[in-house]
């Protein structure tokens, strides 16, 4: 819950930076994942959705997320919460963000994403990563830039999380070696294509139905990249709608062999999850190593 100390320190903040007094009347707790609270704010200016966390725990995530979802909605193909501030009261972080009512699916709610998350896919940069680090989840997400997407997945993603994952006794010798043969083949298993502006964390807890019935995306672990790492993260999970995908081969087909690369892409959500919770997730890290080895 929200103290009345923070309270007051937020009214105070959110006041200076939005340059309007903000009284907060009421704040309803919602859920909001693993890392942060989340609150529906019922303030003097309106509804508003506010996440916090311990400042100390997660430096610049909040900056860093906000930065994603300023990228996400400049592409202007697909709704995005609007994101106002973020700051410290006390020793939590928070950001504050546009407060969406959910409604109901519109009948063409799968192609409509799918041809959104097309249209995203279509903004591009010269090389692949981001201007800085972020999150994913509460892990360090490194966004060095390179040209060649298979330098950049093995150096910025799959070795920074499988050292992880050794140095916690998350995996052994053995794995690390497979980790690291499959890292100097990857030039041959990927084809080439120009970067592709990427949500990051694409399943089906990070997108809800909007108020017109269109899909609304959030928390990102924003980055360009490869176009298919968000394909792939969406068959975590559960999966999405098959009209999704055939929507989404339809107007911009993937390579030929998407299909075996699939595990070659969720590697690195798996690592994420690997390290962050451990358990199973060694089996199915594992499993997709033992389809390239």
């Amino acid at each position: 819950m929200i103290d009345e100390m923070t309270k007051r320190e937020l009214n105070t903040t959110l006041s200076r930076q939005l340059s309007v007094k903000i009284q907060i009347n009421h704040a309803e707790r919602i859920h909001g994942g693993d890392i942060n609270e989340t609150f529906l704010l019922d303030t003097s200016e309106g509804r508003w959705f506010l996440k916090m966390n311990d400042a100390r725990k997660y430096p610049g995530m909040f900056e860093r997320e906000l930065s994603g979802l300023e990228e996400l909605r400049a592409a202007g193909v697909i709704a995005v919460p609007k994101p106002f501030c973020y700051g410290t009261a006390g020793n939590r972080a928070f950001l504050l963000l546009e407060y969406l009512e959910k409604g109901s699916a519109a009948p063409d709610f799968w192609e409509s994403f799918a041809a959104s998350m097309v249209r995203l896919h279509e903004h591009t940069r010269p090389y692949f990563g981001l201007n800085d680090a972020n999150y994913i989840g509460s892990i360090k997400q490194y966004n060095t830039p390179y040209t060649n997407w298979a330098v950049f997945y093995a150096f910025n993603r799959l070795m920074p999380l499988a050292k992880m994952a050794f140095d916690s006794y998350r995996i052994d010798r053995p794995v690390m070696q497979q980790l690291e043969s499959l890292c100097r083949r990857l030039p041959q298993l990927f084809p080439e294509e120009p970067p592709a502006l990427l949500h990051g964390d694409l399943w089906s807890g990070n997108f809800l139905v909007g108020s017109n019935g269109k899909a609304v995306i959030f928390d990102p672990a924003v980055y360009f990249g490869h176009r298919e790492m968000d394909l792939a993260m969406t068959r975590l999970f559960g999966g999405f709608d098959t009209r999704f995908y055939y929507t989404y081969q339809a107007i911009r087909p993937l390579e030929p062999g998407w299909q075996q690369r699939l595990g070659l892409c969720q590697l690195y959500p798996l690592l994420v999850h690997l390290n962050l919770f451990g358990g199973n997730y060694f089996n199915d890290v594992k499993d997709v190593l033992q389809q390239y080895n």
